[in-house]
């Protein structure tokens, strides 16, 4: 059974089609990188899968359960990382850490490894708004893997990262055996290489969606012109 099954899907904001017509499959331990330019419906498509968005028609299916009517039966079992890190700035990431443990029913021990695996456990007990846009995200892709998705919805995941930063985290959000993601890219020589399928969108509608052996980073390219 695919992990992601999305058949027809429409999205509207009022008058305006965000995502039109939208077809595509992904299988356990694939990964989707999805191309477009700002506008194209990238962030609707992944937000619509995290069950955050309904989808106007068309049909979802995500883990075996259609959405919205089964949502609640799998939001435990998908990670997010969007633009905004989710966390509560007058916290510690740590204090934001535990409080999605609780929510997941992690073991706190399991924090402690992330705060470490990722380079924060230095500085874990400042609030997060001192921290750096760089330690935000590291924290950030700490409460999207917490729980250990089956399912990773990545929004630009490296963004605001350095070189060393990117190294610490790619274990965590990187290509894996059994790992199955989706991830919105703007780098076609970096998306391209990690994908099993490549998704073009163009203002809502599907441009393209290949394997990845059968594009270009030319035609990648051509979605921003």
């Amino acid at each position: 059974m695919p992990v992601v099954q999305v058949e027809g899907l429409a999205r509207r904001y009022g008058e305006r089609e965000a995502l039109s017509d939208v077809s595509l499959r992904l299988q356990s331990g694939q990964t989707l990188v999805v191309f477009g330019p700002n506008g194209a419906g990238k962030t609707t498509l992944l937000r619509v899968l995290a069950t955050l968005l309904r989808p106007h028609a068309g049909s979802v299916e995500v883990l075996g359960a259609p959405l919205p009517q089964q949502a609640w039966s799998v939001r435990g079992r998908i990670g997010l990382l969007g633009h905004e890190p989710l966390l509560y700035r007058e916290l510690t990431a740590r204090e934001n850490l535990r409080f999605h443990a609780r929510l997941h029913r992690v073991k706190l021990s399991r924090v402690d490894e992330l705060l470490e695996r990722l380079g924060l456990d230095g500085r874990a007990d400042e609030p997060l708004r001192t921290l750096s846009r760089g330690m935000v995200q590291r924290a950030a892709v700490a409460r999207a893997v917490l729980h250990e998705p089956e399912l990773l919805l990545l929004d630009e995941p490296r963004a605001n990262l350095d070189p060393a930063a990117i190294e610490l985290v790619e274990p965590l959000i990187g290509p894996a055996p059994g790992r199955t993601r989706v991830i919105c890219s703007h780098d076609p020589h970096g998306g391209i290489s990690e994908a099993d399928q490549v998704l073009g969108l163009r203002a809502g509608c599907v441009a393209l969606l290949r394997e990845r052996a059968r594009v270009s980073v030319e035609e990648i390219a051509g979605l921003y012109r």
